[in-house]
């Protein structure tokens, strides 16, 4: 069975298994988004609730774990490689709902995939 790096944390963001991420500040690469709601470090199950607040009208998004590029610990911060448009843009995500529904996980891996090439020389998702 191969690994799926897209709900992998990249070694390269500095995340450290276990960590506690709720409540920690989320940036896109073009500015603030919202915070951690729930997150997962689950081997290749890892990925961010996040809570748009306002911004996008207090909508939850799920982000997989390798679109994080960088973690600061001392601010609680949590960097994306990922534009506010691309997290906007994303499929509606309702916890109770969709966290563990394997159809709607692969409709967020083709949106992704479609919409960003992450870190790691993978090319398009």
């Amino acid at each position: 069975m191969t690994t799926d790096p897209l709900w992998s944390f990249s070694t390269e963001s500095g995340h450290v298994a276990g960590t506690a991420l709720t409540g920690w500040r989320v940036e896109a690469c073009d500015g603030h988004i919202g915070k951690v709601d729930k997150h997962s470090d689950e081997v290749d199950d890892s990925y961010l609730v996040v809570d748009t607040g306002v911004w996008i009208f207090g909508r939850e998004v799920l982000i997989p774990a390798r679109a994080v590029t960088r973690v600061d610990p001392e601010e609680r911060t949590l960097h994306l490689a990922l534009s506010k448009e691309q997290v906007k843009d994303s499929p509606e995500f309702v916890s109770d709902k969709h966290l563990a529904d394997r159809q709607y996980r692969e409709e967020i891996d083709q949106y992704y995939r479609a919409s960003w090439r992450f870190p790691g020389g993978l090319g398009g998702l």
